[in-house]
């Protein structure tokens, strides 16, 4: 008897920590942002450390949820989140000592455009961030391609926010569906980065570079970390390569805060306007461009 074969392809899936159907600071124009579970940089100054890792269904959650919205199944020994119960206090990610989230779903490609059609008349385009979103990179490239070739939706940009830790080779994939990619440049030498984020920052400057060279950056982004970082300390080598980059590229400087922070961080002196202003006049001095600035400090 001839075999059957099944050539019906598995449509991607992805690990999603939250959907924002309208954001205006996540790229160009009205945004729907959708946030990846999972990072590969482990930054002491991270804002959404639940984005981090994964839940190892440990269990320490369940009790802490006032509204009985997750459970620990004893035979499988895995937690799950009940949305319908759940009023996103957020108290499960506070207790939470694994830099994760209980509060993940599994979305496939058809499931996030369905969302998108819904706001499409509101949208300028689609954002992937994280966590770090090119961890799920299969996801991005069909899910983009799906938008760009429905009639519908072809109108929508795709963007990418990451900490440039993908490779060229990578970028080179999702490159025919990617309208634009933002990139944080968390410190300018390799020792203060590995300090920062846990890993080197040759990627990232790699990222900057061959995303500039194809059209398909539109914004570097800089924190603020005084007495931490080493942005103002090297602030003439840091001014000189941002110089170089196509005048199109945004320079985004962010203030070091503490919301979201844990650990070590909240023990760090905040980023004043102050600082942040004498920053910029530094960096002025070789970009002579304009660059974004924070509107709050808290």
């Amino acid at each position: 008897m001839a075999r059957v074969t099944n050539n019906i392809k598995a449509e991607k899936q992805a690990k999603v920590s939250r959907v924002l159907t309208f954001s205006c600071v996540d790229g160009p124009g009205n945004r729907l942002v959708l946030f990846l579970q999972g990072c590969n940089f482990d930054c002491i100054t991270c804002h959404n450390p639940h984005t981090i890792n994964h839940c190892n269904h440990c269990g320490d959650c369940v009790p802490e949820c006032p509204s009985e919205a997750l459970t620990l199944n004893i035979n499988s020994g895995r937690v799950t989140w009940h949305p319908e119960k759940c009023t996103h206090c957020d108290k499960c990610i506070d207790v939470c000592s694994h830099k994760s989230s209980p509060k993940i779903s599994l979305m496939t490609v058809s499931d996030v455009l369905e969302i998108v059609r819904e706001n499409q008349f509101f949208l300028s385009g689609v954002t992937i961030s994280g966590g770090e979103a090119t961890m799920q990179l299969p996801f991005i490239i069909e899910l983009f391609k799906a938008i760009k070739t429905d009639p519908q939706l072809c109108h929508l940009t795709c963007f990418i926010d990451s900490n440039g830790s993908l490779s060229p080779e990578g970028w080179n994939k999702v490159l025919p569906y990617l309208d634009g990619a933002m990139i944080d440049l968390k410190s300018w030498q390799n020792e203060t980065h590995q300090w920062l984020v846990g890993r080197e920052n040759h990627r990232v400057l790699a990222s900057i570079n061959f995303l500039a060279e194809h059209q398909k950056l539109h914004e570097v982004r800089l924190l603020h970390i005084p007495g931490k970082s080493d942005l103002d300390t090297e602030v003439e080598q840091v001014g000189r390569y941002l110089s170089s980059l196509p005048e199109s590229v945004a320079i985004r400087l962010n203030a070091f805060q503490h919301h979201g922070v844990i650990g070590e961080a909240l023990n760090w002196e905040k980023c004043t306007k102050q600082q942040m202003n004498e920053f910029h006049d530094q960096l002025f001095a070789y970009v002579q461009r304009p660059m974004l600035t924070p509107q709050v400090y808290t």
